[in-house]
């Protein structure tokens, strides 16, 4: 087949902002919402006879995808490429619940006139989320998210617990699973020197690297984007009790009905990882990979 080429669908209606929140049965973004195929999605004899396969990502989600660029659209070239078809790319809005993303961008499609796409990115591979939604596979993980915390080692020389914050500020988007963990943690000790102003762990980051805080918590990805490459500072997983130690898969979504693509979708995923693709992907945002 011939190489596949990248086609950026036209928002078609500005889409409301949305909470963020990442956890193991969550992983929201915020975006524009774009005309979907009006072929039937998820047949992948329909998507070879039309040589496109719409790839649904959540839109302002750094460092996955902000203005048309960053993992999750490489990603969604990648995994088109592999399959031998071009892209079209489906940004969207996140809604309250992971399930009325994976109802828009998988099952039915969006009550504004678009969706759903063939392959849903981002989506936790979690079995309760598949229980919640029968209709819907999730699978082929290509990243583990962490909750984590960066520290300036001058600052904060050991992080065991979360005690050792000590009486330094932390940056973290409030609404967040960091942000939760944070001000949860030991009844609420750390409330009064949590600043929480940041929609995203990627601006609380950028306000570290800027020299105002010595420890932002957030995703792995969010903070590595940023800070990894920052001398003195050091990344460490976030140490309060109720933060996943293994932190959550994510991976793919289509219909469960859509075996042959989804089996498809799989080959190709390994296939990236197994060519280190992947994690040349993620090393050119600063973001660190394993295969999950």
């Amino acid at each position: 087949m011939n190489a596949p080429v990248t086609e950026q669908m036209e928002p078609r209606n500005p889409a409301r902002r949305g909470v963020l929140a990442r956890g193991l049965a969550t992983a929201l973004g915020l975006g524009l919402g774009a005309t979907a195929s009006q072929a039937e999605p998820g047949d992948l004899e329909q998507i070879r006879k039309r040589g496109l396969v719409t790839i649904a990502v959540y839109n302002d989600l750094p460092p996955f995808h902000v203005k048309g660029q960053g993992i999750d659209v490489l990603v969604a070239q990648a995994l088109a490429r592999e399959l031998g078809f071009k892209l079209s790319l489906m940004p969207f809005q996140a809604d309250e619940e992971m399930s009325d993303d994976l109802r828009h961008m998988v099952t039915r499609g969006h009550y504004m006139g678009f969706g759903p796409a063939d392959v849903m990115l981002h989506v936790p591979v979690d079995t309760r989320l598949m229980q919640e939604n029968p209709g819907v596979l999730a699978f082929a993980p290509y990243y583990r998210e962490r909750v984590v915390v960066a520290r300036r080692l001058a600052a904060v020389p050991k992080l065991e617990q979360m005690s050792d914050f000590g009486k330094h500020r932390i940056a973290v988007a409030g609404q967040s699973l960091a942000g939760w963990l944070v001000l949860g943690t030991d009844n609420g000790a750390y409330r009064d020197q949590a600043v929480t102003r940041w929609s995203d762990g990627v601006a609380a980051a950028q306000a570290m690297k800027a020299g105002e805080f010595d420890l932002v918590a957030g995703a792995a990805s969010e903070l590595e984007s940023v800070l990894s490459k920052e001398p003195g500072i050091v990344i460490d997983p976030l140490p309060a009790p109720r933060a996943p130690k293994d932190g959550w898969a994510i991976g793919c979504a289509v219909k469960k009905s859509s075996t042959a693509l989804a089996q498809a979708v799989q080959a190709a995923m390994n296939t990236l990882s197994d060519k280190g693709e992947l994690q040349a992907i993620f090393a050119s945002a600063g973001v660190s990979w394993r295969k999950v």
